[in-house]
């Protein structure tokens, strides 16, 4: 997989990309990078890659030529990689919303490449989407000042999918999003903390409470925080019984005393930082 960014900020993306997960994955070889500036491309002597906009209001816009060369060079650096069908996305607020279902499906296209444009200023000029741009993609609804970070946020998720880039494989199954549910709390030592101990089932070292437990604590907080997660779900019969009245396990109750049994150690996720 390789993926190419437009920015004005090239050192940006490059230190953020070569730390943690995605720069484990970037060493790994299991995807590559590389970044393109617009005013590499500009023709004047001050290097300008915006204009003020037509009609008037506040900010400015980026100019098409010099964006319009930037993706062609990225475009034609991906072929040469081997990359067969370059796909051009720009990040913005006006973009589609970027799901994990959708990050899935980039991190596991067959001969993936991207060209993501992280624009700056009031956007980029319109003509530019409609002749070079595959998709416009939102990470979220709010406005940042530039494309940099939301560019950044879709390389983490993307990366952190591809096979090795996590030390356990498991881990991207169990995170929030995975399988439609939000993910459920997790604990570590100290087993009590200022007063607060940890639920007494992830000590008694029964997997099938424990597992019981997390799904039940994973339906409630997606039922409380994004009912819209489940309005579209089909739930089955045990998280029907796991949710049950008011949100509580109907079938086991999940705070098992630690004494019955051998404890475990609490179950942490290092492997994803």
């Amino acid at each position: 997989m390789r993926i190419d960014v437009i920015t004005l900020f090239p050192e940006m993306v490059l230190q953020a990309a070569r730390a943690g997960v995605t720069g484990r994955a970037l060493e790994r070889g299991l995807w590559r990078l590389a970044v393109w500036n617009p005013r590499d491309y500009a023709t004047d002597a001050h290097r300008t890659v915006d204009d003020r906009p037509y009609g008037g209001g506040p900010g400015m816009v980026m100019l098409a030529a010099p964006l319009a060369q930037a993706i062609a060079a990225a475009k034609d650096a991906q072929r040469r990689d081997g990359v067969t069908s370059p796909r051009v996305m720009h990040l913005s607020p006006a973009g589609t919303p970027v799901t994990h279902r959708r990050v899935v499906d980039f991190a596991t296209a067959a001969d993936a490449g991207y060209v993501l444009i992280a624009s700056r200023y009031e956007g980029i000029d319109e003509r530019v989407v409609e002749r070079f741009v595959d998709e416009e993609l939102a990470v979220g609804e709010f406005v940042v000042s530039g494309g940099e970070l939301p560019a950044l946020m879709l390389i983490d998720a993307i990366a952190r999918l591809l096979p090795g880039a996590l030390n356990d494989e498991d881990s991207a199954q169990q995170d929030s999003f995975a399988d439609g549910l939000l993910d459920c709390p997790h604990y570590t030592r100290p087993e009590v903390y200022e007063g607060v101990a940890v639920p007494d089932v992830l000590l008694s070292g029964h997997h099938e409470n424990i597992r019981r437990w997390r799904r039940a604590q994973s339906l409630r907080r997606t039922q409380k925080r994004r009912p819209d997660l489940l309005a579209g779900r089909a739930l089955t019969k045990d998280e029907a019984a796991l949710l049950g009245p008011g949100g509580q396990d109907t079938q086991q109750e999940t705070r098992t005393s630690a004494n019955d049994s051998l404890r475990c150690a609490p179950h942490a996720k290092e492997s994803k930082r």
